[in-house]
């Protein structure tokens, strides 16, 4: 095996990098990994506030199955500083573009909330998305613990309890109809919601999950653990978990004044921020991946996201690259050479680039 010698660089903004990443999470730092690799200049921005915090462990995740979300991000924070790309910790406030010329894409001016200012050449969005919940005391309190969304993430840990269903939209039938593959008791809750018919109601009934018609009023919690559900009447069905499918909006607002905003997904689910296979955007220069762009996409196929919008946007700023070389070649000017490419990259980004 060959030994890959790393380069670390002190974590404080500098005036423009090649790509600025905005969310720390598994999407953006796995991009971010991606392109320092790729020797590209790459900070990451981070609020700190990722979405799987309250949960005890990330699950599905190949070789990392329960590792906590807060070591995850702290491993993949140190593999990016590892190669050279830097991690700071920040609001992006607003992102505005910079005119374009012949041979060059505009760049970006990045806002931070606290004044501070950064140019991109180019833009990899993965701040993720918000968990809006139905309005039931207790439900947020609980959000991650024993009040879960994902049977895939969280299905296992809950595997054989008395499990309930909350309706809160277009989803709720098919989630009920999921966390009966790992148990065999499953209520489901209509709330505010018409209760199942037709197609819907069979199929809850061939599958044995009981429908308790009625508004959730509260959920009932002993000794930190939740034992029922509440309903408006007065009534109480004791349940060890509670499933619910909230409305998932992209974090994108900062992106407003580029004219990029979110948009209805198709699944009914919440809104999102259209892109293609490779994370590009319509607006030319800005990637997106994980949640902002995929609601329904966990910690691996985040990461896996991140890493492909990064290759491609490195692809992307090599043909640029490549565009001002033939020009400047045209131009009667240095021809390219590696040599040259050294000398101005070490005199814009600092000789690490090279790894002198």
């Amino acid at each position: 095996m060959v030994a890959v010698e790393v380069v670390k660089v002190a974590d404080e903004l500098k005036n423009t990098y090649d790509v600025v990443v905005i969310g720390g999470g598994a999407a953006g730092l796995s991009g971010a990994l991606m392109l320092a690799r790729s020797r590209r200049s790459v900070v990451v921005i981070d609020a700190g506030a990722p979405r799987n915090a309250p949960a005890s462990g990330v699950h599905g995740l190949l070789a990392r199955d329960g590792i906590p979300p807060a070591e995850l991000v702290a491993r993949g924070r140190a593999e990016v500083r590892g190669y050279g790309g830097q991690v700071v910790s920040g609001e992006v406030d607003a992102v505005t573009r910079e005119e374009s010329t012949r041979e060059e894409s505009g760049g970006f001016q990045v806002a931070l909330a606290d004044g501070r200012t950064v140019r991109a050449r180019r833009l990899l969005l993965a701040t993720g998305l918000v968990d809006e919940l139905p309005d039931i005391p207790g439900l947020r309190s609980r959000w991650g613990r024993d009040v879960l969304h994902c049977p895939y993430c969280h299905g296992w840990e809950v595997r054989d309890q008395a499990i309930g269903v909350v309706g809160s939209g277009p989803l709720s039938v098919h989630q009920a109809l999921l966390f009966r593959q790992w148990s065999d008791d499953v209520t489901f809750f209509p709330h505010t919601l018409p209760s199942p018919s037709g197609e819907e109601a069979e199929q809850l009934a061939a599958r044995g999950i009981r429908v308790v018609d009625g508004e959730v009023a509260s959920l009932e919690i002993v000794e930190d653990r939740l034992v029922g559900v509440r309903l408006g009447d007065g009534g109480v069905v004791e349940r060890e978990a509670l499933a619910v499918a909230p409305r998932m909006v992209a974090h994108a607002g900062l992106l407003a004044r580029l004219g990029l905003r979110p948009v209805e997904h198709p699944s009914g689910g919440g809104e999102h921020i259209p892109s293609d296979a490779t994370g590009r955007t319509e607006v030319s220069g800005v990637w997106v991946a994980g949640n902002v762009t995929d609601l329904a996409a966990q910690v691996g196929s985040a990461a896996a996201a991140g890493a492909t919008a990064a290759a491609h946007i490195n692809a992307d700023l090599i043909a640029e690259e490549t565009r001002q070389a033939v020009a400047a070649r045209a131009r009667g000017e240095m021809p390219f050479s590696p040599e040259l490419e050294s000398r101005v990259c070490e005199a814009v980004l600092g000789s690490r680039r090279h790894g002198l």
